[in-house]
């Protein structure tokens, strides 16, 4: 008998271990998926603020929805095209040159002169035969490595084409999904349970906000700075392109400043050369430590009301597990957790 119940026990727990890994595998296979759910509703939460806002100025629902996503649609159309004539414009201008290009590799003379010149520790025409060699070679990994790449951009083009859309069916029948959630907690619980999701909602929704309002400063300014830069300097070119790798690398928490800052003096310094990229450089020096001294400590506080270490450690935690989807939602996510912490622990242990 002792025998029969444990070969039961063990048949279960086998059981339930094939199933805890079929449903691992699962939610793998569907990890993508629930990536594009999970996007779609942070920026519905980001959204609803400003829909709310209108409702609130006897606007009906849908008119407030229609409003606020042709504002968001035409900001970043308008900043697409301040961006596709940058890129086109260098495209022309490297098919431009690409048959002088094509000549002088074609008579070599400039080149060898330059070989000459610079490394005439090296045979010209044996770097252009191991070149050649490499190529032939891994023609196979270049290929694909091009075929991989191009399905990464279909790929994520598929995806935010994807999230668009669920974020519009989200913000429509956000609170008809409230509802619903709240319908299956407890009678007894589902005020509480209401308050408690009602300001986490609305922590995520502020935390967006002031995201955005932080790349959108940063943007604006960028932009204002390097047309202001370039009356003393001669032209700044591509200043729309650049205010616009300031917002965008803003919207990402802690290093995004940082990380845009080091790109925009790097361009600069391609574009425009010496002086334009040291004024450029120090500017962004300053505005790095206004933004984390002052911008930033501002806003933040007033959206997710947390302390700045455990901004840090959740940015941190969310990117590595995550990338840059688990950065932006680690804080929010954190603010939840001390909400939950604050008004259901605490007043728990106080009652025991």
């Amino acid at each position: 008998m002792k025998i029969q119940n444990a070969f039961r026990l063990g048949l279960i727990g086998g059981l339930g271990v094939l199933l805890a890994l079929a449903i691992g595998g699962a939610v793998q296979s569907l990890a993508p998926i629930l990536t594009y759910v999970g996007a779609a509703l942070f920026l519905a939460l980001g959204i609803d603020p400003a829909v709310s806002f209108l409702q609130r100025r006897a606007l009906p629902r849908w008119l407030s929805i229609v409003i606020v996503l042709l504002v968001i649609v035409g900001v970043f159309v308008g900043l697409i095209f301040a961006v596709v004539p940058v890129i086109s414009d260098q495209v022309s201008t490297l098919i431009a040159q690409a048959p002088d290009i094509g000549a002088s590799f074609q008579k070599n003379g400039a080149v060898r002169e330059w070989f000459a010149e610079n490394v005439p520790w090296l045979d010209l025409d044996q770097v252009y035969g191991q070149a050649q060699d490499w190529i032939r070679k891994n023609t196979d990994s270049i290929t694909n490595g091009v075929i991989g790449t191009a399905t990464s951009i279909a790929t994520g083009a598929f995806g935010v084409l994807i999230v668009l859309i669920l974020t519009l069916y989200f913000v429509s029948s956000l609170s008809s999904i409230k509802r619903g959630l709240y319908q299956l907690v407890p009678a007894s619980k589902r005020e509480r349970f209401t308050d408690i999701a009602e300001q986490i909602s609305a922590a995520v929704g502020r935390y967006v906000v002031g995201q955005v309002a932080l790349g959108l400063c940063n943007g604006i300014l960028t932009f204002l700075f390097l047309n202001i830069l370039g009356i003393p300097l001669g032209q700044i070119q591509y200043s729309a392109l650049l205010a616009f790798i300031a917002f965008l690398f803003s919207l990402l928490p802690l290093v995004g400043t940082v990380t845009g800052s080091v790109v925009i003096t790097l361009l600069v310094w391609l574009f425009n050369g010496w002086p334009a990229v040291l004024v450029v450089a120090i500017y962004y020096l300053i505005y790095m430590q206004v933004e984390a001294y002052f911008l930033s400590p501002n806003i933040m506080n007033r959206a997710v009301k947390i302390p700045g270490v455990l901004v840090v450690i959740a940015a941190l935690a969310g990117g590595t597990l995550l990338g840059i989807l688990g950065a932006l939602v680690a804080i929010p996510t954190a603010a939840a957790i001390l909400l939950i912490v604050r008004e259901v622990v605490v007043p728990r242990q106080n009652a025991l």
